[in-house]
């Protein structure tokens, strides 16, 4: 059996070696990749481009093929400029609201994206990232540190639970994206190795449990929303971590709780829209209209 990633265990590495955990991951990706470090972060710099691009497209107001959504991050962009004192959630938050909804609806409208960590869950990280960025004026280069730490912590999730709806309901697609988040969030606010860690701990039991149950099986509800909540529970998390916060559960623990939760949902529960909300009255009707076509 292959031997599982741990978390932990490049968390106390780079405690010893006294390197911010952006640096360890960073160094060990270079050597595994065999590649020069300006090649990783160029491909970093790359992805955060695309991610701009999605954000862009978004905003235009697009629609989806379905017709499930579409036009919501534009909303929200209206919102920020008509009533930027009124925000019951910050400037911050606010903008990542609006980020998540806009690459969520380039997705669902076949824009482009990347898929941090799937196309459904491709909304959290951008706005996690572009919205911290815009607060606290992080460079490109600094983004695309915390987009290495972010891949580090999905290889981990990958390794010991899945990052697959249809593998391990929603909290794999989504909670993953916040959990990858929360700690490329860590990373860009100089916190220390292990409070990346108790970050993504943190994400992940908020998140735990969560099922996928995409509405007619399209890739739009309740999928593109669900991103901006991710978005809010890794700035959430990160903040408790920055502070001290710690989770009782060891990060491991907590991932292989969220594989073993994955592990026991219905089938009805995984990406096959047979159940939640992909059974509502509402959601078959939409079923219906659609498959009628």
């Amino acid at each position: 059996m292959e031997e599982k990633l741990s978390l932990q265990e490049w968390i106390k590495l780079a405690t010893q070696d006294h390197q911010s955990f952006g640096d360890f991951c960073i160094a060990a990706q270079v050597k595994q990749l065999e590649i020069e470090e300006a090649v990783l972060m160029g491909r970093m710099e790359e992805m955060l481009q695309v991610m701009q691009q999605s954000i862009e497209m978004g905003l235009t107001g697009v629609k989806s093929m379905g017709g499930l959504v579409g036009g919501n991050g534009k909303k929200i962009e209206s919102y920020r400029e008509a009533f930027a004192d009124k925000s019951i959630v910050g400037s911050a938050m606010s903008k990542a609201i609006m980020i998540a909804l806009a690459v969520g609806e380039a997705n669902a409208s076949m824009g482009r994206i990347v898929a941090v960590p799937t196309a459904g869950a491709s909304g959290t990280l951008p706005a996690v990232l572009f919205s911290l960025a815009e607060a606290r004026n992080f460079s490109m280069a600094e983004l695309a540190k915390a987009l290495v730490v972010a891949g580090a912590i999905g290889m981990v999730i990958a390794s010991r639970a899945s990052l697959s709806g249809a593998e391990g309901g929603c909290q794999a697609e989504c909670g993953s994206a916040a959990a990858m988040a929360a700690g490329a969030a860590v990373e860009l606010y100089g916190g220390t190795p292990n409070q990346v860690g108790q970050a993504v701990a943190m994400t992940l039991k908020n998140m735990l449990g969560l099922v996928c149950d995409p509405v007619a099986g399209l890739v739009e509800v309740p999928c593109v929303k669900r991103n901006a909540g991710a978005a809010a529970q890794a700035m959430v998390a990160a903040e408790m971590a920055l502070a001290g916060v710690e989770s009782v559960i060891p990060v491991d623990e907590v991932i292989d709780a969220m594989a073993s939760v994955g592990n026991s949902m219905s089938c009805s529960l995984k990406e096959t829209a047979q159940g939640g909300l992909a059974v509502s009255p509402t959601g078959l009707a939409w079923a219906e209209k659609l498959f009628a076509k």
